[in-house]
């Protein structure tokens, strides 16, 4: 049996309504692709993704694949509404660790300091990362570039949300 592609997103709890639309499309592209998202599970990005996500998978009926929500707390009280697994990790800011280890590749939407974090995570990883363009942030300020020289390959800039989870299936051995 093949393992199914986990698809990390990733980016800030809060962002304006162009990033939210670029998470929602980067969810719809994963959940088109038959892949399982994992994403912090709270608001902002993650909401978007896995609301984009939820509505591409029923419009599928692709029900084996789900929407995962890595939460800082020991509760899921705070999971988002579009979340089916919740995994309330009670680790706070660790779990961003958990997250990228999870993904076999990350996309990055916009972000701040957690989303700077998960890419430096993923990067030491050795999971390739895809940035959105035109999504502001570090996702912005990264895309195209190395972060640091310990690999040879760059954070890739990503123009669509398909050519992001397109990207990380042809980098993983998955086929689209």
């Amino acid at each position: 049996m093949n393992k199914i592609p986990v698809i990390g997103v990733i980016g800030a709890n809060f962002a304006d309504t162009e990033v939210l639309e670029i998470a929602s499309a980067v969810g719809e592209a994963i959940a088109d692709s038959g892949c399982h998202l994992v994403c912090g599970g709270k608001g902002g990005v993650m909401a978007a993704a896995c609301r984009g996500f939820r509505f591409a998978r029923n419009e599928l009926n692709a029900v084996r694949v789900v929407a995962i929500g890595i939460l800082p707390e020991d509760t899921s009280a705070s999971a988002n509404e579009f979340v089916d697994v919740v995994v309330p990790s009670g680790v706070g800011i660790a779990r961003n660790a958990i997250i990228t280890r999870m993904a076999d590749g990350i996309v990055s939407v916009g972000g701040a300091s957690g989303t700077l974090s998960e890419l430096a995570f993923a990067w030491q990883m050795g999971k390739p990362i895809a940035a959105m363009v035109g999504s502001g942030g570090w996702s912005e300020k990264l895309a195209g570039c190395r972060i640091d020289d310990t690999r040879t390959d760059e954070v890739y800039a990503a123009q669509s949300a398909g050519d992001a989870v397109g990207f990380l299936l042809r980098r993983t051995g998955q086929s689209e």
